[in-house]
């Protein structure tokens, strides 16, 4: 990134304003890329909201419930809707754990 400035006759007082400005440039740039992560992270996050995109399927002749978000099946549905909903919350933890450890690696 390069930055000019003549505007005054003491290269002393230029090169002042060419600092400022190179300073407000880059923080500029720092904020447009954060922002751009921080788009990225929410469009990954909310998906499109397209009606293929499943989260669970309950499919009640079988007792089946199916989590497409993380490929789990479960056999239990009777139980599920009785209120037991540990066997399908701790798969989704330790799920977004991992993908937590997988993100800070990174």
């Amino acid at each position: 990134m390069v930055v000019t400035c003549q505007d005054e006759k003491s290269q002393i007082k230029n090169r002042a304003k060419a600092l400022k400005v190179l300073r407000a440039r880059l923080y500029d740039r720092m904020l447009e890329e954060q922002q751009s992560e921080l788009s990225q992270a929410r469009r990954a996050m909310v998906g499109s909201g397209d009606r293929s995109e499943k989260i669970r399927t309950y499919n009640f002749p079988q007792g089946r419930i199916t989590d497409h978000r993380i490929d789990l099946t479960l056999y239990q549905l009777p139980k599920v809707l009785e209120g037991d909903l540990d066997s399908i919350v701790e798969p989704l933890m330790q799920d977004d754990q991992a993908k937590r450890l997988l993100a800070q690696e990174a």
